[in-house]
């Protein structure tokens, strides 16, 4: 019986002293990590405050409100007048019969409102109205989707007539702008 005591009693100290060794390692492990992972965390966080800063100072040159316009939660007072911006058709439409011409506007705001009571909205709200080859209809897009988009087209001489309008479908003064184009021959099958 005391040789089994004896026994017991080392197999308890065995048990006891790898359970400490391991602890020991474990908690060796996690200071590690924590120590390894904080220079990292503060890196990161100083390169955030530095981003943060280059993209304050570069807030003062092309602010969104610069880019974009007003704020639609703000009246503005003395509006300046609209104004329409369109580039000239992309060539890679063209030789597919397809008309694709970006645009932007200033001082407005393209969105599906239209009659007479949004006169008053500030800022400023109205859409497009496009005519092609002065047919006598048009359509209008206030979809604000950057990109005039008219396909179908045959190959020869075309004009698109694209105007800027209230949203009561009054034009601006002198937002109008006409572009006379040419499709050339294809003969491949249509792919827009």
């Amino acid at each position: 019986m005391i040789k089994l005591k004896k026994v017991y009693y080392k197999t308890k100290a065995r048990t006891l002293g790898i359970f400490v060794l391991l602890s020991g390692l474990f908690i060796a492990l996690f200071a590690a990590i924590v120590l390894l992972t904080t220079p990292d965390r503060v890196l990161a966080h100083q390169h955030q405050s530095i981003q943060t800063s280059a993209q304050t100072q570069d807030a003062t040159k092309a602010s969104a409100r610069n880019i974009r316009g007003a704020s639609p939660c703000v009246a503005i007072k003395n509006e300046p007048a609209p104004k329409l911006i369109v580039d000239p058709p992309l060539p890679e439409g063209l030789v597919q019969g397809v008309y694709w011409a970006q645009y932007r506007v200033e001082n407005l705001h393209i969105v599906p409102v239209f009659g007479t009571s949004a006169l008053q909205v500030s800022p400023r709200a109205g859409h497009l109205h496009i005519i092609v080859d002065d047919l006598p209809w048009w359509w209008a897009d206030a979809s604000d989707n950057n990109t005039v988009d008219i396909a179908g087209l045959p190959p020869g001489q075309h004009k698109v007539k694209i105007q800027l309008v209230g949203t009561n479908h009054n034009v601006f003064p002198g937002q109008v702008v006409t572009q006379t184009f040419t499709v050339p021959a294809r003969n491949s099958a249509h792919t827009h």
